[in-house]
């Protein structure tokens, strides 16, 4: 693997799996890849929620907006520059404010099964 750049301009946003919110992802680096962890950019629209429990370790950054992420022993709320650790297992409620939020994301092992 060869060092690399990305912006949010190389994202191909889909839906999360799952869901019916107006929340996407956009991988730019996952199994596909043959790296060990999957990167890429968050976008929430205003005032979405999206709960779930981690099948994986995540780091998220927030670039944009703010997000609070909840869990059963407390809520936090991340804005611009701030990072967000969701470790696996952990049942989280993401909720994104009155003007929506971008987030850049890695996560360890990937999040998503390979096709095929």
């Amino acid at each position: 693997m060869k060092v690399q750049k990305f912006s949010i301009a190389d994202a191909v946003m889909e839906r999360s799996p799952g869901q019916e919110a107006d929340v996407f992802a956009g991988n730019l680096l996952d199994e596909r890849h043959g790296g060990p962890v999957t990167i890429g950019y968050g976008r929430y629209g205003p005032n979405q929620s999206l709960s779930e429990t981690m099948a994986v370790h995540d780091v998220m950054v927030v670039l944009e907006g703010e997000l609070s992420v909840s869990t059963d022993d407390a809520t936090l709320t991340a804005r611009p520059g701030e990072i967000v650790y969701m470790p696996r297992g952990e049942a989280v409620t993401l909720r994104s404010h009155a003007e929506g939020a971008v987030t850049a994301y890695v996560t360890y092992p990937h999040w998503r099964q390979p096709e095929g």
